[in-house]
Formats: structure tokens, sequence, C-alpha cells
């Protein structure tokens, strides 16, 4: 797939779903456009359509309702997140592979790194081991993507103390840095991540 890298370095959120909604209308006006974004953005709780606000247990930053699946997450500096605009329906790709794929990607991301990632069946996201290190939250619309993943990289989960993560009771959190005992270059990450998501879609 021929995708168009754009890397906002750090944006707020809200600044970014405009990026994101411009960008979706162009490739449902032309099909042979697809975008990759990548961000850090600054605190903010993000809401999926249908999630439970009583997961949020304290805001400590903005709180943001949006239109992708999932229930709460937690974005900030130090956490990539990546936003495909793509056209699944000129790629014949369904949603579940779709989310599959991602799954995939965030995979060979952390063997990269000498991690052994896990997916469960009964949620989306990776972990590693019983600790959860990305999530997945999408939302498609006549066919085109919008939203994505979000790995934690060099994470201040502390954040994550103040909500209940995905909607998951009990869920443990973790970061690459943390699982290595070393901070990682996020340019380094960025890369591989485009290398991997190439390779796959």
């Amino acid at each position: 797939m021929l995708i168009k890298v754009q890397d906002l370095k750090r944006k707020n959120f809200l600044d970014t779903l405009q990026i994101q909604e411009s960008l979706r209308n162009k490739v449902l006006k032309n099909n042979t456009d697809n975008y990759l974004i990548l961000v850090e953005h600054d605190h903010v709780y993000t809401l999926g359509k249908n999630a439970n606000s009583n997961n949020i247990l304290n805001s400590t930053c903005e709180i943001i309702q949006t239109q992708r699946g999932g229930d709460v997450t937690y974005h900030g500096p130090g956490q990539l997140v990546a936003y495909p605009i793509i056209n699944l329906k000129k790629k014949k790709i369904g949603v579940k592979n779709y989310i599959s794929m991602i799954e995939k990607l965030i995979s060979n991301i952390l063997i990269d790194y000498n991690l052994e990632p896990q997916i469960l069946k009964e949620e989306t996201g990776v972990w590693v081991q019983d600790k959860k290190i990305a999530s997945i939250g999408i939302h498609v619309t006549r066919g085109v993507t919008m939203h994505g993943l979000a790995i934690n990289v060099n994470t201040d989960l502390s954040y994550f103390d103040n909500i209940i993560s995905c909607g998951i009771q009990g869920v443990k959190m973790t970061s690459l840095d943390k699982e290595l005992g070393k901070k990682i270059r996020m340019n380094d990450i960025k890369k591989s991540l485009i290398t991997h998501f190439n390779q796959i879609f």
C-alpha cells in the first residue's frame, strides 16, 4: 500500500481530529491516497462512542467524547499514537481483519524489542504478560478508517490510575521503557511502525 506519513510530533487531540477528518474526506474523494498520522498528544482522556463515563474515576486532564470504538483511555506525551486513514473497502479488508492486522503490527514492533506480545481473544489491544501495553479504537465511515492505536513507549503510567482503562476492571498498564528498563527513542519506534505497517498493509 502506498502510504503518506504525516508526523505531527506533538499536537493536541482536537486539532489532530480535524486533520484526521480532512484526510478522511480526501481519501473518500480520491481512492489512490492513504495516510498514516503519527503523533504524541497533550494529556487527555478520551471516551469511545459507547463508553461508560463512570470509568473515569478522577479527572486530572481534559476529557473528550469521540466516535471511535472502545471505552475510556489516556493519551499523553511519551505515547505513540497512530491514525491510519485508509480505504478498507478498496483493499477488501473487513473491520475484524483490520483490527487483527493492527494487533499484528503492534506485536511485530514489540518483537523488535525482544518482548513477547500477547493478544487476548476477548479483548482488543496487545499485552505483555498480564499487562496492557497498547490500545486500539477505530471508526469506519463508508469504508474509510479513522482513529487507530496507541503504544505506551515512555508514558507516565500514573494517568491510567485515574480511569478503568478500556473498561477492563483490574487491568494493569505497562510501557516499553518500563518493560525494558530504559528510555526508548520515539523516532526508532516510529520507524519500526512505518516499516511493519508497509509490510502488513
